[in-house]
């Protein structure tokens, strides 16, 4: 009973003081300077019951509260004009306290997100060249690792005896005149075809006396891998060299677990790097990877990226830039109206005639300034801005005396 009555003691102290510091006054009677809440229930039936900390969830019985079960649940009076956990504050006080305002509007929240990234070559680009049967590489045209090649340019020279027997046969039906031997040589022709040859190699057969099998490039690019040299034997199916696209790279960008929200195909994406000063390069989104990073805890995010001028180069590190915008528009509530208590957040609701209340809201993300609320506020509502801890301190004392108060 001490305990409890130095509790009572020292908030009743506190709640003089702040009352006394910001010229305001509770709405109704306070536990210490007015009668007890029970003389209140024989003018005004009571609605249903509330913890002050959560007015939004209503009760139909007293009773201890379900969020903390040292304090009591406050009834609702019908024709009360406020909450229990509301105050009322004058114009003049308003003034004194240089209270502010801002209207709760619902909309998409845009941010923007700086994230790490590296270039590499877009595999979606790429080709492969490969030898498709036993041979030899009699002649290579690529000497080296990064040198460009355009479209139909030879690239090496394969001797195989398996093409050779189908070369041999369609080169002696080439001036066939009888339709027996047209047919055999459309044969002989689909035979290639089947072997792997395209038809810009078909044509080159007779070039070669040796039988040689010209490869040419399938696309314009630089050949990234090389992986034979010139007289070595090679077996079907082996990669002779890749080629790739320089004109557009992918970046993968490191995204934290807790940021991947509104990202998504198409996020639009500005890029710079230390080897070009100054100048920003646009990207878009390609994918999200489906993986994270079991060390980093980070997801990356496919990036494509247009390198027309070929200033670009795969393994640079990059600064990213995500402009990212949630899909699903929400009450946007200004960060300084936020109160957060480690625990759970609030905002203090203006009702208008000089009534506030607080109201327990569950938050998203943030960015310029705003704050996305998905639960505790529908839109249209008006929050305090300035002031609002001193409110919420003097509401939340006011309902502590009066659960702390003995019944009557």
């Amino acid at each position: 009973m001490k305990t409890k009555m130095r509790v009572i003691g020292a908030l009743a102290a506190l709640s003089v003081a702040v009352a006394g510091g910001y010229f305001w006054g509770r709405h109704g009677a306070s536990a210490a300077s007015g009668p007890p809440a029970a003389s209140k229930s024989a003018a005004h039936e009571v609605l249903y019951w509330y913890d002050p900390m959560q007015p939004d969830k209503h009760f139909a019985r007293p009773g201890p509260s379900p969020f903390m079960a040292s304090m009591q649940l406050v009834p609702k009076y019908a024709g009360g004009d406020a909450d229990e956990a509301g105050v009322r504050v004058s114009a003049r006080v308003e003034q004194n306290l240089g209270m502010r305002t801002a209207l709760v509007k619902r909309g998409v929240l845009r941010r923007e997100l700086r994230v790490p990234g590296v270039l590499a070559w877009d595999r979606r680009r790429s080709v492969a060249v490969s030898a498709r049967a036993d041979g030899v590489l009699t002649r290579l045209f690529v000497r080296a690792p990064f040198d460009h090649v355009r479209a139909g340019q030879p690239l090496a020279q394969i001797v195989a005896p398996e093409w050779s027997s189908a070369a041999a046969e369609y080169r002696a039906l080439a001036g066939a005149r009888s339709s027996d031997a047209r047919g055999l040589r459309a044969a002989a022709r689909q035979r290639l075809r089947a072997l792997g040859l395209s038809a810009d190699e078909i044509r080159s057969l007779g070039d070669d006396p040796d039988g040689a099998i010209t490869l040419r490039a399938p696309v314009s690019g630089v050949v990234s891998a090389l992986a034979v040299r010139e007289g070595e034997r090679v077996g079907g199916g082996t990669t002779l060299m890749r080629i790739d696209d320089l004109a557009r790279l992918w970046l993968d960008a490191a995204i934290p677990q807790s940021q991947v929200a509104g990202i998504r195909a198409g996020t639009p994406v500005m890029i710079e790097v230390s080897a070009q000063p100054g100048r920003l390069f646009a990207g878009r989104t390609e994918a999200l990877l489906p993986e994270v990073d079991a060390r980093t805890r980070t997801e990356t995010a496919r990036i494509a990226v247009d390198n027309p001028d070929g200033s670009l180069a795969p393994g640079m590190f990059a600064s990213v830039r995500l402009a990212i915008t949630s899909a699903t528009p929400y009450p946007l509530v200004p960060d300084e109206a936020l109160i957060s208590t480690g625990v759970d957040n609030r905002v203090i609701l203006d009702l208008g005639g000089g009534r506030l209340e607080p109201r327990a809201v569950r938050v998203g993300a943030s960015a310029g300034g705003y704050t996305e609320v998905l639960a505790g506020l529908e839109g249209g509502e008006r929050v305090v801005t300035s002031g609002q801890f001193l409110i919420d301190s003097e509401a939340n004392l006011g309902g502590a005396l009066q659960r702390l108060a003995p019944a009557p």
